[in-house]
This record gives C-alpha cells, structure tokens and sequence, in this order.
C-alpha cells in the first residue's frame, strides 16, 4: 500500500466512523434491549477499525493520524480503598467476575468495558456504580491481573484487556 492508498483509505474509514457514530447515537434513543442487542456489535466495529485499520495505517503512515483537539479528562477520581460495595451480599469477587465476564482477549476502550460492566450489574439488580467498576480495575492493571494502555481514569483514552 502506498501513501495515495493509504490516504483515500483512512477518508474512507473515517467517514465510516462518522457514521457509526450517528447511528449509535440514535441507538441510544431506543429501548434498553434493542440497544443492547446492538452494543456490542458496534464495539467491535469500533475496535476492528480503530484498532486493526487506522493502526495498520498509522504505523506505516504517522502522519495521516489525526491530532486530537479533544483534551482527556479525568472521569473519576474514585479510590478502591474508599468504595463501599452495597451490603450485604455483593462481594469484590463478584465485582471481578463481572469485570472478567466483559473483558476479551483484545483491547477495548475502558469506558466500553465499564458501560458493559454497569449493564450486567443491572441485569443482575445490583447497585454498582461506573465508578465502582473502574476503581477496581486500576486495582486488577496494578496487580497485573489485566493489561492496560493509558491512564486508566481517562476512561474514553485507555484501553483494556485480558492477559495474552
């Protein structure tokens, strides 16, 4: 692939992701359940464009990389050592189990494993909070029981994954 190629495809893919953008807004704006059905497919398209094209693209191409004007911001400042887990039968185990249930073998963006997350608590009618679940998961990336690039409060700027 060349330069002219490469450029022509990474306009393509951008408009894709536009457009899967305006579509997932209107998701939003439908039941619960229709939204989920879809929320995971979506993900992955993000993924495999984001981090499968655009990087192959990138890494032969860094100048074709977008410079974000989108400054990252700290989504919470939530410590695990101050989280109260609703009493009295939710347990940090069961907050790892759901974190494990989400996470997959390649990376994923940290505020599409936390929205993922908040959806099985709430199918299983427990009261977790977001922030709960990324509290816990700096604990899981410092302990090494999960991969991570970035920082990990900057939810929509890190990405997560399970160990290789």
């Amino acid at each position: 692939m060349d330069r002219e190629q490469a450029g022509k495809i990474h306009e393509h893919l951008l408009d894709a992701m536009r457009a899967i953008n305006r579509a997932n807004e209107v998701m939003f704006d439908l039941d619960k359940e229709t939204c989920k059905t879809f929320a995971e497919h979506i993900g992955n398209i993000v993924f495999d464009v984001h981090g499968g094209m655009l990087r192959i693209i990138y890494d032969q191409f860094p100048d074709l990389k977008p410079v974000s004007d989108e400054i990252p911001e700290i989504c919470s400042t939530l410590q695990w050592e101050d989280v109260r887990l609703p009493p009295p039968s939710i347990t940090e185990a069961d907050v790892d189990g759901i974190i494990f249930s989400v996470l997959k073998p390649q990376w994923r963006k940290t505020a599409m494993i936390l929205l993922q997350a908040l959806e099985k608590s709430e199918e299983r009618g427990w009261p977790i909070e977001d922030e709960v679940f990324a509290a816990r998961l700096e604990v899981l990336a410092e302990a090494g029981r999960i991969d991570h690039q970035g920082y990990l409060r900057y939810w929509r700027h890190s990405e997560v994954q399970l160990q290789p």
